[in-house]
């Protein structure tokens, strides 16, 4: 996914997918009970704040209706800012609320979450804020029946493709998200999500051994050294190398591997466990001492101040398995990474541009 760029000044926050799909669910029972069409309706979040949220269609009969808004991710790059999600409900003379997944919802298909297999992908906190919006609704008018809500979102299977959702056996559409009902820029908050579904789902389905890795290019190299491992055994980490390790430290995974590439190898290194450019930046002068101890003679230290990105290292030093100096940084990599996860057995493989691989020797 390409993200924008972050804008000056202060950014603003969204709301998340589990919103849209409560204000959706609130707006189209009241356009039953009013007979009336909306264009926008209040929403209590879970964090004590209510947001009021634009309807954009909105359709009902006697017992039915269909309501949809736009997602608005505010300020942050999510794959999901600008859908239309939406939902179809339908009155019944029980009293349950059932829900159902409609075009572009995922369906759960592997243990491990916090939903059955076989569910929609509407999570525990945006399910609670829909049944408590509606119940709230039928209890005021004296309703005496319960709703079947069906979620939609338009277009959502092809935007799930650029989500982990599959890997987590997540199929056919996106997931109904959110915590605290709001997106805060730049939080990644649903990315971390996805790595903890991932460290569940591997545990849940008996795996025992993980291979960390930054994304799908490393992966697909890393493939090569694991071809015994399924898919669930490998989990991105993205940029953040910290959160997902603290997720494995507390599971039951006793074999753990990271596969990193050398522009964030610097970075760990120097105990920087979130590796987006916009929260750190590596650091030469250590990268320099790293030189130093590994015998790196003045004019190569010095070389270093002038690299404008830390894959020109390779250029200084040759990506051999026998090079002292990643050798080094490796093990600052495993010193800094033992910080945070306890397993008997952790392993490091640094990943070369073309494929190929420096194991660190402990």
């Amino acid at each position: 996914m390409s993200l924008k760029p972050i804008p000056e000044g202060p950014l603003r926050d969204g709301f998340t997918t589990g919103t849209s799909a409560t204000a959706a669910v609130k707006a189209a029972l009241i356009s039953i009970i009013e007979q009336k069409k909306q264009t926008s309706v209040r929403v209590q979040l879970p964090i004590d704040k209510i947001l009021e949220i634009p309807i954009y269609s909105n359709v009902f009969s006697k017992n039915t209706a269909q309501c949809s808004v736009i997602k608005d991710a505010g300020d942050d790059p999510d794959v999901t800012n600008g859908a239309e999600i939406g939902c179809e409900i339908v009155l019944t003379s029980a009293k349950d609320i059932l829900f159902e997944a409609g075009e572009g919802v995922g369906t759960v298909t592997l243990s491990g979450l916090e939903l059955a297999v076989g569910e929609p992908a509407i999570n525990p906190v945006p399910r609670k804020m829909m049944q408590s919006a509606v119940q709230k609704l039928l209890h005021n008018f004296d309703m005496e029946c319960g709703l079947i809500i069906k979620i939609y979102v338009i277009n959502g299977k092809v935007l799930a493709k650029r989500t982990l959702n599959e890997r987590v056996g997540i199929f056919n559409g996106l997931s109904i998200l959110g915590t605290s009902g709001v997106v805060k820029p730049y939080s990644s908050s649903s990315y971390i999500a996805s790595i903890e579904q991932g460290v569940d789902v591997a545990v849940a389905n008996g795996i025992s051994e993980l291979v960390i890795n930054s994304g799908a290019r490393s992966e697909k190299y890393l493939r090569a050294l694991f071809p015994e491992l399924t898919e669930q055994s490998f989990i991105h980490f993205g940029n953040w190398i910290g959160e997902t390790l603290q997720k494995i430290s507390q599971s039951n995974i006793k074999n753990v591997t990271i596969g990193i590439m050398l522009g964030k190898a610097v970075k760990l290194a120097f105990g920087r466990t979130d590796t987006h450019s916009c929260v750190s930046s590596w650091n030469k002068e250590f990268i320099q001492e790293i030189a130093q101890a590994a015998g790196a003679d003045s004019e190569k230290t010095e070389a270093i101040l002038s690299l404008n990105m830390a894959g020109r290292l390779v250029e200084l030093f040759p990506f051999e398995q026998e090079e002292l100096f990643y050798q080094l940084l490796l093990e600052k990599c495993y010193e800094q990474s033992k910080k945070i996860i306890k397993k008997p057995f952790l392993h490091l493989y640094l990943i070369g541009k073309d494929g190929s691989f420096i194991k660190y020797l402990k």
